[in-house]
């Protein structure tokens, strides 16, 4: 099935579909991830760093986000190895992140969200 765009171009609505998706991931993961620049520097976190100062809550909090992610990747179809990958990630992130003291810095260095939608791009492009 396809769809007429204003410009005559005939598009498959499921990669319409993708592309918004892949859109709104991508914002969901800097916004996790990055969406805050720590003045002076160059370095960025996001509310995954946030929530992690909550001990419990912010850890299972971001883990929900990271696992609507991966739930995302599975609708696009993503292969199960990409999959695996990606929950690996999420793993990495909920374990280390919810380690007291150390667990807020792990999340200003590691950015799960942000790799993981690198990770399914980069599939879905293609490239990986």
């Amino acid at each position: 099935m396809t769809i007429e765009l204003d410009a005559g171009r005939r598009v498959d609505p499921r990669l319409r579909t993708r592309e918004e998706a892949l859109r709104r991931l991508a914002r969901l993961g800097w916004l996790m991830d990055s969406s805050v620049r720590i003045p002076g520097t160059s370095r960025t976190f996001g509310l995954d760093a946030m929530m992690s100062v909550v001990p419990g809550v912010g850890t299972v909090g971001g883990a929900a986000v990271s696992g609507y992610l991966l739930l995302e990747a599975w609708r696009m179809d993503a292969p199960l190895p990409l999959l695996a990958r990606m929950a690996r990630n999420v793993a990495i992130d909920a374990v280390l992140g919810a380690l007291p003291v150390i667990g807020p810095v792990f999340d200003l260095v590691y950015k799960a969200n942000q790799a993981n939608v690198t990770l399914l791009t980069d599939w879905l492009e293609g490239r990986s």
